[in-house]
């Protein structure tokens, strides 16, 4: 990889090969049950990064104050 997100290489095909293989592993009745579980763990994860962003813009900010 050449710094890329990884994200912007998965194309078509490769999520249709993930679908199937999900399809196989856990059943098409567990599908919604996993694709919900999937969308609260990425809403989590992205929370917390921006919690983290938060917490270093206000470190900067009151490093900046002191400074000042």
């Amino acid at each position: 990889m050449t710094g890329g997100s990884v994200m912007g290489q998965i194309g078509m095909p490769e999520l249709i090969v993930v679908l199937l293989v999900v399809i196989i592993l856990f059943g098409a009745k567990k599908l919604p049950e996993i694709g919900s579980a999937l969308g609260k763990a990425i809403r989590e994860f992205k929370k917390a990064g921006k919690d983290i962003q938060d917490d270093v813009k206000d470190a900067v900010k009151k490093d900046d104050e002191r400074k000042s």
